[in-house]
């Protein structure tokens, strides 16, 4: 498969019965990430959790979203209110939303106001791959990364001249037109491209009004919520005879979202999502690699209701890094650089403090002996509201002669508290303190009989976890609801991976438990679903390929009190693509073939059995 998993697969041993009589196939060469060091390393060298989605897997997957593509992924469990472009939260091993850094082509994204990143509304269709890193990352990225990092990076051009373009239609009289050009030689690359979502939707909310008690989005609109989201991207590069490499990336995505709401809150309005970045690399000697990056991410929200202007958040995030790899002699790697990142706020809502920076420096040691491979790295933040912050890291592994791998672990991590839950009017609270994190985790992965296969477990502790609250003695009246350093959490999880062909089929499974606990009160943090699993098996014979998707996951709760149970579901999804012409494909899926009615936020409902036809043109020329 071309989901490329780092780790494991506790609770699959019948997978690996099921695989003894799996076939040889050739061994596909491992992709090389960065993510997980700043540094280019092969995906099974890595230490770190990861995962890699590349694009041969993105258009597999037929996939319209990039929740689409990160359900299923180890570690990862997804809330979502509602259909394409509804608000999505991306919870990494148990911890909160604004616990995972995103970065898109190694830039910093997301709202300064919520504390993460609109993930909805980023286009799969100017995506080249993802990597997923899970576990604490705070000795490399600072702030946010305590849960882990997804790492976006945007189409990128190579030699000879490739254009593209595709277009589909489906349910809820969904469509979609993306086309595109990229190309390159020796010493320049580019890619340019440009996409149009749209989308009817359908109605996402069955809410609750205050005078029935509350719920969802508090309100009763019983029609269709659309969507809409045009976006474009464009990369380009060139490497001089000098070695120095440049090179500029764009991404930009705006629409409009329409949702259930109210006169307070609105029903709907525009958004923008923008990244704008560039880097120079340089080798001053055959021992030195420098690297200079920064750019600038915009989040933007209007919103209405009806014809009515209700509110407008608008966030900047500027950000620099310089960035000095030195080696040292074989198999040692000494990282050391300096980052910058500055967040602003542009809000109809009066915020007390508009804008904050942070800078940093980092120092990362990689060490790579026979099978013995080591990671050590640091990092100090001294953030402009809150002070110093030392984070830390230590990776170890031995591979043996077969290939099983054994690694281990630590980490600790901290989290600034978001502009929303300091100043927000009659909400945030000023004094607030950054919560922070210590994790342990431990691994075993291998290549045995055809299967790739990889478990970890992990433990992770985190203190002054920031939680809205209902209390007269913290609050200020007359609303008694703010945000405040009231719980602590503990989190225990296993997670699993194994993957082969079997008689012609590709086969891959994902198993994930985990029991994210307040240990005050011995309640499951909510909106964590416990247990979750994904099965893909695919099969091509001749022009034809087909495949299956059978995703499932356990309860969960809605509310911190564990009183609001929403039921575990099991859906499945199936595709279908031929190619009567070289370079032209046509695409079918069908997604919830068995019509399953669920809920990963209460009051919101998922979309039913749905499907979508894509027809696919990209020539070789």
């Amino acid at each position: 498969m071309t989901i490329q998993l780092r780790r494991l697969a506790a609770g699959a041993p019948l997978l690996f019965t099921a695989s003894l009589q799996a076939t040889e196939i050739p061994t596909p060469l491992e992709p090389v990430v960065i993510t997980a060091t700043r540094t280019e390393q092969p995906l099974d060298k890595t230490l770190a959790a990861t995962t890699v989605i590349d694009r041969a897997e993105i258009e597999k997957r037929q996939a319209q979203s990039v929740q689409d593509l990160l359900r299923g992924v180890p570690g990862i469990s997804i809330s979502t209110n509602g259909g394409l472009g509804k608000v999505s939260d991306i919870l990494i091993r148990g911890t909160e939303p604004g616990h995972t850094l995103v970065l898109i082509d190694g830039i910093r994204a997301g709202s300064a106001t919520t504390g993460s990143q609109a993930i909805q509304d980023l286009p799969v269709d100017q995506i080249d791959h993802i990597e997923i890193v899970r576990g604490p990352r705070s000795s490399l990225y600072g702030s946010e990364a305590l849960g882990g990092v997804i790492h976006i990076f945007t189409r990128k051009g190579g030699k000879g001249l490739k254009p593209y373009v595709s277009v589909g239609a489906g349910s809820h009289s969904a469509y979609r037109v993306a086309g595109g050009v990229s190309g390159g030689d020796d010493k320049a690359w580019y890619n340019l491209s440009g996409a149009r979502l749209e989308t009817r939707g359908f109605n996402t909310c069955r809410g609750r009004p205050f005078e029935l008690g509350g719920g969802g989005c508090y309100t009763v609109e019983p029609d269709p919520d659309g969507y809409r989201n045009d976006s474009g991207s464009a990369r380009l590069g060139y490497r001089f005879d000098n070695g120095l490499q440049l090179e500029g990336n764009l991404l930009h995505a705006e629409g409009h979202n329409k949702f259930d709401g109210s006169v307070l809150a609105g029903n709907h309005g525009p958004f923008v999502q923008q990244a704008l970045g560039g880097n120079a690399r340089y080798s001053p000697f055959a021992f030195w690699d420098m690297s200079l990056r920064a750019g600038r991410t915009l989040d933007e929200s209007t919103q209405y209701w009806n014809r009515q202007y209700v509110s407008r958040f608008n966030t900047q995030r500027v950000s620099a890094t310089w960035q000095n790899d030195f080696h040292l002699a074989e198999g040692h790697l000494l990282s050391a650089g300096l980052d910058f990142y500055n967040d602003q706020v542009n809000s109809s809502v009066e915020y007390s403090v508009k804008s904050r920076n942070n800078k940093a420096g980092f120092l990362q040691y990689q060490l790579s002996l026979g099978g013995f491979d080591a990671v050590l790295g640091t990092r100090v933040d001294d953030n402009e509201q809150f002070g110093v912050h030392t984070t830390g890291n230590v990776a170890l592994g031995y591979t043996w002669e077969n290939g099983m791998r054994l690694s281990g672990s630590w980490g600790n991590a901290f989290r600034a508290p978001t502009f929303n839950q300091l100043y927000y009017p009659n909400y945030g609270t000023p004094t607030l303190k950054p919560e922070t994190s210590e994790s342990w985790e431990a691994g075993l992965s291998g290549k045995h009989f055809g299967v790739s296969w990889a478990v970890n477990g992990y433990y992770t502790e985190i203190g002054n976890l920031i939680s809205s609250t209902f209390d007269s003695s913290l609050c200020p009246a007359p609303f008694y609801f703010c945000a405040q350093n009231v719980n602590q959490a503990e989190i225990l999880g296993v997670e699993a991976t194994a993957s082969t062909r079997l008689l012609g089929f590709d086969l891959a499974a994902t198993f994930t438990a985990s029991d994210p606990r307040d240990p005050l009160t011995d309640t499951v943090l909510f909106r964590r679903s416990q247990v979750q699993f994904r099965f893909d098996v695919d099969r091509s014979v001749g022009p034809v390929r087909a495949g299956a998707t059978v995703y499932g996951e356990d309860r969960r709760f809605d509310d911190p009190a564990n009183q609001n149970r929403l039921p575990g579901f099991v859906t499945v999804d199936l595709r279908l693509a031929t190619e009567p012409y070289r370079g032209l494909s046509l695409e079918g899926r069908l997604a919830n073939l068995l019509d399953q009615h669920y809920e990963t936020a209460r009051f919101f409902q998922q979309d039913g059995r749905n499907f979508f036809i894509t027809l696919r043109y990209a020539p070789d020329i």
